[in-house]
């Protein structure tokens, strides 16, 4: 007995069937690639947030260090604005430049920046100074494992406070791991070389008070 004959699927059938799915396909592809294409971009944009947003770096500065000079020129690598603010308190501040005299200093130190960096000081709560001149974000330097366990519990009083503003952390250069303002103090106070430590206008103040000092 013959074996029945397969029925052959009519050319016209097999093009419709596969048709449909083939041009869905190529229309998918064409919405997808714009659409990789875009999301691709974003990625590789700076973050939207950091457009306009002004960020503070505070800090004793007394005086500015190159430690802090590097902080603060890859903070202007993120955010278009930054205020470097000086905190002391008036009615215990036993520093070896005046707050005026250190804001002085952190504009001679950095005139690359001068249309985009605020040189200021004040005293109170960081937060409140944050919310006066309208700034978001909170810069703030790490050197070490101490170091973070303080910063920690600032930034989680100051989120207590205003949970509003934000806090980045950005480490120190490994060649500034150890420098400090109160050790660079101590060290020029017992006639020790901090040139490379500092900015070349500071050092010129270091010798003019550290004579004064001598002299009175």
């Amino acid at each position: 007995m013959a074996a029945p004959k397969k029925k052959l699927a009519h050319p016209s059938r097999g093009a419709t069937a596969k048709e449909p799915r083939a041009k869905a396909s190529v229309k998918l592809a064409k919405h997808a690639k714009p659409a990789a294409a875009k999301l691709s971009a974003e990625r590789t944009k700076l973050p939207q947030a950091s457009d306009g947003v002004m960020a503070i770096y505070p800090g004793s500065f007394d005086p500015i260090t190159n430690g802090h000079l590097d902080i603060i020129r890859r903070a202007f690598n993120v955010f278009p604005r930054v205020t470097v603010a000086v905190a002391f308190n008036p009615n215990k501040d036993d520093a070896m430049f005046t707050p005026e005299e250190r804001v002085t200093m952190i504009k001679e130190a950095l005139p690359e920046f001068r249309d985009r960096l605020v040189a200021d000081s004040f005293s109170g709560l960081l937060v409140d100074y944050a919310r006066r001149v309208k700034a978001r974000v909170l810069i703030r330097g790490l050197r070490a494992v101490s170091d973070f366990e303080y910063e920690f519990q600032m930034t989680m009083m100051n989120r207590h406070l205003r949970p509003e503003i934000e806090t980045v952390f950005m480490m120190a250069g490994e060649q500034y791991f150890y420098t400090s303002s109160r050790l660079v103090k101590e060290v020029a106070t017992f006639g020790g070389d901090v040139r490379s430590l500092v900015p070349a206008s500071v050092m010129r103040r270091f010798r003019q008070r550290l004579a004064e000092k001598r002299a009175g």
